[in-house]
């Protein structure tokens, strides 16, 4: 049986502070994550852990934010009951539901149902929301995606729901990776082809729409990138970076080519529409 170690954390203010905190800790080898009321539950193999893990977090250094904690040891963790304690069903603008097996299912045009496991992309946080929405508004009937940084897929998987012929999801992360194969099987999936990688995978590749939700230092790389694999007239939705980044996001763009055609904001995060003229 495998012995882990638990670390509370309560964070001031909640939000950005839980996200920003999980992915520093997903960085460290942390394996599970809940998000509370008034912070963050995270787990790490004891085996992997020491007592100086987290001198090095960016987010227990910054002013900006009051973060306070206790670890402990503890025995195996069933990370289904964990999860499933805390992760709630949530319907998008009345038509797009994204839910677990356990969930009933809701009377709506699209019904997404994912196992999160330790994946990013339950829609719950606000840039998954906001992507959500804006593929909700798109036309991608007949269209070829790509769903860069993918998570648990659920950006992917609504895009075939929506009519795309081709998708290609692409994630860094192993764990990101195998979730999203299980979750493009559970539903149902035919037109989703999933990578382990990076933007190095895109050569020669070429595509309508472009969805990228993860950091704005990893959108700055990869925004030419991005602009390389587009038709003209297509498609470039980002997320994953906070107000105060939008100019210098847009200003890559234009830089590539790319006109910003409108944006979305939700509890200070941003998710942005750019167009290939």
């Amino acid at each position: 049986m495998n012995t882990y170690i638990g670390y509370y954390f309560t964070i001031s203010p909640v939000n950005p502070g839980a996200e920003i905190l999980i992915a520093e800790l997903g960085e460290l080898g942390f394996e599970s994550f809940v998000e509370t009321d008034d912070g963050v539950e995270a787990f790490i193999l004891k085996d992997q852990w020491n007592d100086t893990l987290l001198e090095d977090l960016f987010i227990l250094q910054s002013g900006e934010f009051r973060v306070n904690y206790e670890y402990k040891e503890i025995e195996q963790v069933n990370w289904n009951e964990e999860w499933e304690k805390n992760f709630n069903p949530l319907i998008v603008d009345g038509v797009c539901s994204i839910r677990a097996p356990f969930h009933e299912k809701p009377i709506v045009s699209y019904d997404i149902i994912i196992e999160p496991k330790m994946s990013f992309g339950t829609g719950h946080h606000a840039t998954t929301h906001m992507m959500v929405q804006y593929l909700l508004e798109a036309n991608l009937s007949d269209t070829k995606v790509l769903d860069m940084g993918c998570g648990t897929g659920v950006l992917a998987i609504l895009a075939e729901f929506k009519g795309a012929k081709a998708i290609d999801a692409i994630d860094i992360d192993n764990w990101c990776y195998l979730n999203t194969k299980e979750n493009i099987e559970r539903n149902h999936c035919h037109n989703i082809t999933v990578y382990e990688g990076d933007a190095t995978l895109l050569n020669d590749k070429f595509y309508d729409v472009i969805i990228a939700n993860i950091n704005r230092n990893i959108l700055l790389k990869d925004i030419p990138t991005y602009a390389s694999c587009l038709h003209t007239g297509g498609k470039l939705l980002l997320s994953g970076f906070y107000i105060e980044d939008l100019e210098m996001i847009t200003k890559k763009c234009a830089d590539n080519g790319l006109e910003f055609v409108s944006n979305k904001i939700k509890s200070n995060w941003i998710a942005a529409l750019y167009e290939l003229k």
